[in-house]
């Protein structure tokens, strides 16, 4: 099977796309409600085992015959140094006491078996796929375009889009500081961390659309459809959104998770390693406030050691323990179906887009 190598917009009726969201949040069920309303839903591999991500393939494809796309994680270099982990094991201990459960074993791979996921992928080709954590070596970008899959790097800097158009990528997903979740950087350096070096959404983009030539989707704190208006004005070709999906009934997110987005306790977010060893903006809860400071520069090492704190939280509907991963739109979020959502957002854009060309017009406002 295979699909036409084309521009960005000729996937989507609507300039929206379903952000991947590792840990089963992005779903089947989910991409598929999206795609289905003219979007771009997203199936995210990130954690998966491979056999895992072939099945969510089939299973989306089961629900809709409209684009989508699957998100890899990039392997990652091993610079975890093994004190630090074992000084953070024992800042934990209380933690697994409390839940009645264990930490978790550190000594995993770090490649998120990228190369058999790329196999399957290559195998039976998909409409799009996306990178995160890095940038794919030429080879295998041209391998995707010989099989007519849309490839879509995400970015955080001009420097990491330069690459991603060197590399030969289709497009980029501009990351924000706003956005929710994991910090999509090629290289995690300890020494930004707090720095506040992070660029805004429309910064960023406004930088990346003068350096780069490739079509750009704009990820980061985006809940309304006005804000995807102003991002396409800012020279994006499409919104990608996270946190305003989260909290759908198609999500798989936990239901404690959702319900934290708009909880008056959870009023701020923060970027933290202390859950997976990597920068990750989230609801600022106990855990992150007793733990952050102490988390090293160790993923997927970490990610690994708290598991089993983080589904003990959830098993028992405790919040403080979860990684609550959130942009820093949360408080925004509407506990919509999907392809209401969708509906709503595409309303507003419209709307927005409207009053944009009122005050464009001689007779506009000024």
């Amino acid at each position: 099977m295979s699909f036409p190598l084309t521009l960005l917009s000729e996937f989507t009726e609507h300039p929206i796309v379903q952000a991947p969201m590792a840990g089963g949040v992005s779903c089947p069920e989910l991409a598929g409600k999206v795609s289905e309303s003219g979007g771009l839903g997203f199936l995210a591999a990130g954690y998966k085992t491979p056999e895992a991500m072939y099945e969510d393939v089939k299973q989306l494809r089961g629900l809709t015959q409209r684009p989508f796309g699957v998100n890899l994680f990039m392997p990652q270099p091993d610079h975890s140094d093994s004190g630090s982990l074992e000084r953070y094991r024992a800042q934990l201990a209380g933690e697994a006491m409390w839940y009645e459960t264990e930490l978790g074993d550190t000594d995993h791979a770090t490649d998120d078996a990228y190369e058999a996921k790329l196999a399957i992928l290559f195998d039976d080709p998909v409409p799009v796929v996306s990178f995160t954590f890095g940038c794919p070596t030429r080879g295998v970008l041209e391998r995707f375009h010989k099989r007519g899959t849309f490839t879509v790097v995400t970015v955080t800097s001009v420097e990491e889009a330069q690459v991603a158009e060197w590399s030969g990528a289709d497009a980029v997903c501009v990351q924000g500081a706003e956005a929710g979740g994991h910090r999509g950087t090629h290289r995690d350096d300890p020494q930004e961390d707090g720095t506040g070096s992070a660029l805004g959404l429309l910064s960023l983009v406004t930088h990346v659309k003068e350096a780069v030539r490739l079509p750009v989707i704009a990820a980061g704190g985006v809940m309304r459809g006005k804000q995807i208006a102003a991002v396409l004005a800012a020279g994006a070709s499409a919104a990608q959104l996270g946190t305003a999906f989260l909290v759908c009934p198609e999500s798989g997110a936990d239901p404690v998770h959702k319900q934290a987005m708009t909880n008056s306790l959870f009023n701020r977010t923060e970027m933290t390693r202390a859950f997976t060893g990597r920068p990750a903006r989230a609801l600022v809860n106990r855990f992150l406030r007793e733990h952050g400071r102490y988390a090293p520069a160790a993923y997927p090492q970490v990610h690994h050691l708290t598991a089993g704190v983080r589904k003990a939280a959830a098993k028992a509907k405790d919040p403080q323990g979860m990684a609550l991963w959130a942009g820093q739109g949360h408080r925004l979020a509407r506990d919509l179906p999907a392809a209401q959502l969708m509906d709503v957002l595409v309303t507003e854009l419209a709307v927005a887009r409207e009053a944009l060309l009122k005050r464009g017009s001689p007779g506009g406002a000024a």
